[in-house]
Protein backbone atom coordinates (compact mmCIF):
# COMPACT_ATOMS: atom_id res chain seq x y z
CA UNK A 1 0.00 0.00 0.00
CA UNK A 2 2.72 2.62 0.75
CA UNK A 3 3.71 2.44 -2.92
CA UNK A 4 0.73 3.17 -3.91
CA UNK A 5 0.63 6.18 -2.06
CA UNK A 6 3.92 6.79 -3.31
CA UNK A 7 2.90 6.81 -6.55
CA UNK A 8 0.11 8.94 -5.71
CA UNK A 9 1.97 11.42 -4.06
CA UNK A 10 4.36 11.78 -6.89
CA UNK A 11 0.78 12.66 -9.41
CA UNK A 12 -0.14 14.79 -6.47
CA UNK A 13 3.43 16.85 -7.07
CA UNK A 14 2.93 17.18 -10.36
CA UNK A 15 -0.56 19.22 -9.80
CA UNK A 16 1.31 22.40 -8.00
CA UNK A 17 3.35 23.31 -11.01
CA UNK A 18 0.73 22.66 -13.29
CA UNK A 19 -2.25 24.69 -10.56
CA UNK A 20 1.21 27.91 -10.98
CA UNK A 21 1.62 27.39 -15.21
CA UNK A 22 -2.58 27.53 -15.60
CA UNK A 23 -2.99 30.81 -12.61
CA UNK A 24 -0.54 32.36 -15.26
CA UNK A 25 -1.73 31.20 -18.51
CA UNK A 26 -5.57 32.11 -17.82
CA UNK A 27 -5.36 34.59 -15.31
CA UNK A 28 -9.45 34.86 -14.79
CA UNK A 29 -9.60 31.66 -13.01
CA UNK A 30 -6.04 32.43 -11.19
CA UNK A 31 -7.67 31.29 -7.61
CA UNK A 32 -9.24 28.48 -9.10
CA UNK A 33 -5.70 27.07 -10.70
CA UNK A 34 -3.62 28.59 -7.48
CA UNK A 35 -6.38 26.63 -5.06
CA UNK A 36 -5.34 23.19 -7.28
CA UNK A 37 -1.52 23.54 -6.45
CA UNK A 38 -2.16 24.18 -2.98
CA UNK A 39 -4.81 21.06 -3.44
CA UNK A 40 -2.20 19.34 -4.52
CA UNK A 41 0.75 19.92 -2.58
CA UNK A 42 -1.22 19.07 0.65
CA UNK A 43 -2.20 16.03 -0.74
CA UNK A 44 1.13 15.03 -2.20
CA UNK A 45 2.61 15.91 1.01
CA UNK A 46 0.27 13.61 2.92
CA UNK A 47 0.39 10.41 1.08
CA UNK A 48 4.23 10.93 1.32
CA UNK A 49 3.93 10.91 4.73
CA UNK A 50 1.73 8.05 4.94
CA UNK A 51 4.19 5.85 2.22
CA UNK A 52 7.64 6.67 4.42
CA UNK A 53 5.69 4.95 7.48
CA UNK A 54 7.10 1.83 5.12
CA UNK A 55 9.66 2.80 2.64
CA UNK A 56 13.07 4.60 3.72
CA UNK A 57 12.85 8.14 3.68
CA UNK A 58 15.90 8.71 1.02
CA UNK A 59 14.38 6.36 -1.55
CA UNK A 60 10.51 7.62 -0.84
CA UNK A 61 11.44 11.56 -1.55
CA UNK A 62 14.16 10.86 -4.66
CA UNK A 63 11.00 8.49 -5.91
CA UNK A 64 8.79 11.20 -5.58
CA UNK A 65 10.33 14.14 -6.51
CA UNK A 66 11.05 11.75 -9.62
CA UNK A 67 7.72 10.91 -10.66
CA UNK A 68 7.29 14.61 -10.14
CA UNK A 69 9.59 16.40 -11.74
CA UNK A 70 9.35 13.88 -14.76
CA UNK A 71 5.06 14.45 -15.16
CA UNK A 72 5.72 18.06 -14.97
CA UNK A 73 8.26 18.03 -17.86
CA UNK A 74 6.39 15.63 -20.19
CA UNK A 75 3.23 17.52 -19.69
CA UNK A 76 5.36 20.80 -20.61
CA UNK A 77 6.12 19.04 -23.51
CA UNK A 78 2.77 18.11 -24.26
CA UNK A 79 0.36 20.95 -23.88
CA UNK A 80 2.86 23.92 -23.13
CA UNK A 81 5.04 23.48 -25.87
CA UNK A 82 8.22 23.15 -24.08
CA UNK A 83 10.99 22.27 -25.91
CA UNK A 84 11.90 18.73 -26.92
CA UNK A 85 15.97 17.66 -27.59
CA UNK A 86 17.70 14.75 -27.42
CA UNK A 87 19.38 15.73 -23.97
CA UNK A 88 15.89 16.58 -22.62
CA UNK A 89 14.54 13.25 -23.57
CA UNK A 90 18.49 11.76 -22.43
CA UNK A 91 18.15 13.04 -18.94
CA UNK A 92 14.78 12.44 -18.55
CA UNK A 93 15.69 8.78 -19.03
CA UNK A 94 18.61 8.79 -16.93
CA UNK A 95 15.61 9.77 -14.12
CA UNK A 96 13.41 7.17 -15.03
CA UNK A 97 15.96 4.76 -14.63
CA UNK A 98 16.98 5.79 -11.46
CA UNK A 99 13.66 5.30 -9.66
CA UNK A 100 13.53 2.08 -11.43
CA UNK A 101 16.71 0.78 -9.93
CA UNK A 102 15.53 2.49 -6.54
CA UNK A 103 12.36 0.60 -6.77
CA UNK A 104 14.34 -2.75 -7.78
CA UNK A 105 16.90 -2.63 -4.70
CA UNK A 106 14.29 -1.63 -2.08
Amino acid sequence: MAWLYLIFAGLFEIGWPLGFKLASVYPRYHLLFLTLAVVSMGLSGLLLFLAQKSIPMGTAYMIWTGIGGMGTVVLGILFFHDAVTFWRLFFLTLIFVGIVGLKMVH
